[in-house]
């Protein structure tokens, strides 16, 4: 199993002063946290994009490019990118000139977006959110081939114009990024690509219907078993005990998801929801390293069979000190056991 960290570079007030750090110290301490998961041994470091106040991430691939010069080994990705509001041209330039920096180490992840503000930014209308995505994605695989000649709704054609630079890889890794909706996981089976499942609430157990979905379509479009890859992105932190990791947690989470939820017609969120979610039953990977070891493997054996999972710890982030332990953490102490079980 893969293990790594997806962070969506937020940048929150202190819960005690309400001092918001600046976005300058902010960015400088997310390259630290790229550069502290590379040094213990994570997999994978991925960089959502959002174009809102609250996150620093409007455009991943430059934070990854930045991070990729000072590391050597761990893999860089986005978490995701909104492909039905970019170019999807523009996206594998990027990413293959990524790939190129890194020596090899840039994946993609593609979704629709679990907001929206993206799509009025670009000029383009969220009636046609699913078509721009199944259109996008059809001209992003093209591009393991260098001459392109394409045709669809959203864009100008192509006519066998060359798209430049090509990746250091063979082939750049496009994984599909899905929330709950049974067609997106019965596309990215279809079209035989891996899977990045976001569980961030919850239970791991009502996902594993999805994730069948997945496979069984896979499966009918003669895709190998090998082929179809599941990952899962779900609230994590790891801490010395399990009440500091909790008590980390806890107030960013609460933030964001009070603003994100005013916004959405939500009750606001309480400790004891939060608690739940922590629980053996809840999707949260957050507790002591044995705990948070027990869980993911746990979660695993639930899915069917995980071949990666990623952390999303941004919500902690304004504890830097805590967010390097953290890291260290998983790096150090919960993917050893998590390696050694799934080796034996």
């Amino acid at each position: 199993m893969e293990i790594g960290i997806d962070s969506f570079a937020a940048i929150l007030p202190d819960p005690t002063t309400g001092r918001l750090p600046s976005a300058t110290e902010r960015m400088a301490e997310l390259i630290e946290e790229v550069v502290v998961a590379d040094r213990v041994g994570l997999d994978i470091f991925g960089v959502g994009e959002h174009h809102r106040g609250e996150f620093l991430d409007s455009a991943p691939t430059v934070i990854l490019a930045a991070a990729a010069a000072r590391t050597s080994r761990i893999r860089l990705t986005s978490a995701v990118t909104v492909l039905s509001a970019a170019d999807p041209v523009r996206v594998f330039q990027e990413f293959a000139t990524l790939d190129l920096i890194s020596k090899g180490r840039a994946e993609v992840v593609v979704g629709r977006g679990s907001f929206v503000e993206a799509y009025p930014l670009f000029g383009l209308d969220t009636r046609d959110y699913d078509d721009l995505f199944a259109e996008k994605l059809d001209l992003l695989r093209l591009g393991e081939t260098t001459n392109v000649t394409w045709e669809g709704r959203f864009r100008p054609p192509l006519q066998g114009q060359g798209v430049f630079p090509r990746p250091h890889q063979p082939q750049l890794p496009i994984w599909i990024g899905v929330g709950g909706t049974p067609q997106s996981f019965a596309r990215a089976g279809t079209l035989g690509l891996p899977l990045m499942v976001a569980i961030i609430g919850g239970s791991f157990e009502r996902f594993r219907p999805l994730v069948d979905l997945y496979r069984e379509a896979g499966k009918l479009a003669g895709h190998g078993a090998e082929t179809l890859k599941v990952g899962v992105h779900a609230m994590g932190f790891v801490g010395e005990t399990e009440a500091v990791a909790r008590d980390a947690f806890f107030p960013g989470w609460a933030h964001l998801t009070t603003n994100i939820g005013r916004e959405r017609g939500w009750s606001p969120p309480t400790r004891q929801q939060f608690e739940a979610m922590a629980g053996p039953e809840g999707a949260f990977l957050i507790g002591d390293p044995k705990t948070v070891a027990a869980k993911m493997l746990q979660a695993s054996e639930t899915l069917g069979g995980v071949s990666r999972i990623t952390f999303q710890m941004s919500t902690a982030s304004l504890d830097t000190a805590a967010m390097k332990t953290s890291i260290e953490l998983l790096g150090t102490e919960v993917a050893p056991i998590v390696r050694a079980t799934r080796r034996a």
